[in-house]
Formats: C-alpha cells, structure tokens, sequence
C-alpha cells in the first residue's frame, strides 16, 4: 500500500518523471524516470531497480541526448 513520505496521501499513479541530480560537480537532467507519484502532492518515489539504473546511467559516462542552458538562482537573493 503507497503511502506519501512528504504529505501522508494515500493515492498514487504511476508516471515517467524528470529529475536534476548534482554529481562530481556537475548538474544533469534525467528525463523518462518511472516512478509512483502521489496523487496529491506530486513526490515521486522510486524503486530500488530505478534508483540503483538511474545512478549507473549517470555515472557510465554516456553522451547526453541534449545539453540545456539552466537559469541559476541564489536563494538569498
């Protein structure tokens, strides 16, 4: 039975969601992640087998499908 971390909700579905890891000093966006997401609060969970690809994808060394710009900003601005 699902039950969210964040808000306690009951509810789930399941959907391929976007994420932005920080690693080795660097950012990287992994798109098409499959996760149980909550119903009400949208935090997605993963599950051991997608957390344990989702690190060798990013540490293979692999070329990207894209390079994006990313706007940065300081929270005490």
């Amino acid at each position: 039975m699902f039950v969210c971390a964040v808000c306690r909700h009951e509810k789930s579905r399941e959907d391929n969601v976007e994420k932005v890891f920080h690693v080795d000093g660097r950012y990287v966006l992994v798109r098409g992640i499959p996760s149980t997401v909550c119903a009400r609060c949208g935090e997605p969970v993963f599950t051991r087998e997608t957390t344990e690809r989702t690190r060798a994808l990013i540490r293979s060394g692999a070329a990207p499908a894209e390079s994006t710009r990313m706007d940065t900003l300081d929270f005490a601005s």
